[in-house]
């Protein structure tokens, strides 16, 4: 991992590299890369950010029209200068950039050794580069022929893409399990790990599949086919972003203004599937499913992180409204436990970033198994979304900041219209329940809203406990996992430790670790369970733990437990966790913040996980 660019056409390559890759900083990085060819091949690369980069290639020379570049989130070897992309072959002649993980590099590495190579670095990227110059010396073929068998013989996750000194005109890409997209502009052309860098030159973009390899010439333009050497017809796309999406629109940061634009987000995601006042939902991408959700025995959700939370919420909606039994995996521990799976299951994979190679996993192992697999993502075009029989996107629009926060309740925006379109198709509610449900549905944008409002109150409260080293998150119901995903974002920007817990749980071990120094965040918002987290709110206060109460505005009993009240809109409770969660996001944004912390890309992380 982390971020790919590549530019082939008219104009000088290297701003268009850089302006790349710092569109794709979100994603998560420790350096950076680029390879130039302006009649030799120039390789210019650096630990730490894109502007080390550009500051070291000030007295380079930059010149050329083609030319490649990367972010770099280590895999194998660590961050330096040295394993930094891009990687030259034993010649110096190829360049190659690399996302992903070439699992079987020890025996490649081995082979090529034995046959006199030497390696700079500890990447497996290195390696494989040496092993397609190796092939192509051997079989005397083309660049993009002796990729094609390098990667018969590669067992792993790819994006690649090479350039060569003796074909100056020529990019050579390809991709299994890690996400790669061109751009098809005015006798240029661009390549991209997503569609970020590419947006502002040209809106028509072509997405790789797996298996493919690409090669885009200035002379003869695009041309695919597969490793088992069948030409391919590309098929392009119309992106719907704009570049106004990709900007911070005035905020300091790209995670803040995410979190303001959830109540956009949400009716964006809501637009022409709720029709609240006819009592309708459309979910035109699972319509030919419908029948097999009705009549499903089990539903299985397969996520990881944020999106795994949103899964946990799901399950709670859909059984709570259409009495279908659901299991919620970890879609990096479902693929290595032999789990049981019938062709009558239904799999649901929640992904932002539709890339996430652990779901992608499961997603395999279930399709082998004959179950019927349903996705939610965000990204049209993604790996999920043509993996996958049918499914939604969520309609967030472009989510910058690595800490996922507008996809999450976009995607419990659509897991709230399936369950209800299920439970309606079923039965399983009485008609003037679904059309409250429907009402309420349509209501939370605008609650969301009034949430937002009680920034400058949690401003306050983040000052409070802005060195505090550990927190405790509580919540009962629907909004334990909404006590999961609080702490997940606390942890991720701020580096603060935290635990999300059910509230009933807390006296079977958690409840040792409360003193007066222990901050504790009572989701209190639940109706069903009321009396139960006043009683875990007084366990807390007597042991002088000090409490920050997420509740409702016609609260009033809680004002005398907690030190801090949070009063958000009351809100039906299925749908309750899409506005508890945001007061959790602003409190762990201003803590980051205060902290000094780089709140749009954390440390260690990365945006779109594609290795296992």
């Amino acid at each position: 991992m982390c971020g790919i660019v590549g530019y082939v056409g008219h104009k000088k390559a290297f701003p268009i590299l850089i302006n790349g890759l710092q569109r794709l900083e979100y994603r998560g990085y420790d350096s950076a890369g680029v390879a130039l060819l302006n009649g030799d091949l120039h390789i210019y690369k650096c630990k730490g950010k894109v502007s080390d980069l550009v500051k070291h290639t000030e007295s380079k020379n930059t010149d050329g029209i083609i030319g490649i570049g990367h972010t770099r989130w280590a895999t194998h070897g660590e961050p330096n200068d040295v394993n930094a992309h891009p990687h030259l072959s034993a010649s110096g002649k190829l360049a190659i950039i690399h996302n992903g993980i070439i699992e079987n590099y020890a025996v490649l590495k081995e082979m090529l050794t034995s046959r006199g190579h030497r390696f700079l670095s500890e990447t497996d990227t290195e390696i494989l580069v040496h092993f397609i110059e190796e092939i192509q010396n051997e079989e005397q073929v083309s660049l993009e022929e002796a990729v094609r068998i390098a990667l018969e013989h590669v067992v792993g996750a790819y994006a690649i893409v090479l350039i060569s000194k003796d074909d100056p005109h020529r990019l050579v890409a390809a991709r299994k399990s890690s996400p790669l997209v061109i751009g098809i502009g005015e006798g240029e052309y661009f390549i991209a790990s997503d569609a970020t860098p590419i947006i502002e030159h040209t809106r028509n973009v072509v997405y790789l599949n797996d298996e493919e390899i690409a090669v885009v010439d200035i002379k003869q333009g695009l041309t695919i086919r597969n490793i088992a050497n069948q030409p391919k017809t590309p098929f392009v796309q119309e992106l719907e972003w704009s570049l106004e999406m990709l900007e911070k629109g005035g905020y300091e940061h790209f995670m803040l203004k995410e979190i303001h634009e959830q109540p956009n987000s949400i009716k964006d995601s809501m637009r022409g599937r709720l029709h609240a006042d006819l009592g309708v939902i459309l979910l035109g991408g699972i319509k030919d499913y419908e029948q097999k959700l009705r009549n499903a025995r089990r539903i299985i959700i397969v996520a990881c992180g944020t999106s795994w939370h949103a899964g946990l919420v799901g399950e709670y909606l859909i059984e709570d409204l259409t009495r279908i039994p659901v299991e919620v995996e970890y879609a990096s521990e479902f693929r290595y436990r032999n789990p049981v799976i019938y062709e009558s299951d239904i799999i649901i994979a929640i992904s932002q970033s539709g890339e996430t190679a652990d779901t992608l996993a499961a997603i395999e192992l279930a399709k082998s198994k004959g179950a019927t697999i349903l996705g939610i993502c965000n990204v049209v075009g993604s790996s999920i979304s043509r993996t996958t029989h049918a499914g939604a996107y969520t309609h967030a629009g472009p989510e910058i900041g690595v800490a996922s926060t507008k996809a999450f309740t976009a995607q419990l925006t659509i897991l709230a219209l399936m369950a209800l379109r299920i439970a309606h198709l079923k039965g399983s509610i009485a008609e003037s329940r679904y059309r409250q449900l429907l009402k309420d549905l349509e209501q939370v944008p605008e609650k969301i809203t009034k949430a937002l409002e009680l920034e400058p109150q949690i401003k306050y409260i983040a000052n409070v406990f802005q060195d505090a080293t550990n927190f405790l998150y509580l919540g009962r119901g629907y909004n334990f996992p909404v006590a999961l995903e609080g702490a997940l974002k606390l942890k991720e920007i701020s580096y603060i430790h935290a635990e999300g817990y059910p509230a009933a749980e807390m006296k079977h071990g958690p409840i040792a670790l409360i003193d007066d120094e222990m901050p504790v965040v009572v989701l209190a918002t639940n109706e069903s369970a009321y009396e139960k987290i006043i009683s875990n709110i007084q366990e807390v206060k007597a042991r002088k733990g000090r409490i920050i109460a997420i509740t409702t505005e016609n609260d009033e009993l809680i004002n005398k437990l907690a030190e801090f009240v949070i009063k958000i809109p009351r809100t039906a409770e299925p749908f309750s966790p899409m506005v508890s969660v945001v007061p959790l996001q602003l409190l762990a944004y201003h803590i980051a913040l205060l902290r000094g912390c780089n709140v749009d890309q954390p440390r260690n992380l990365a945006k779109s996980v594609t290795v296992e």
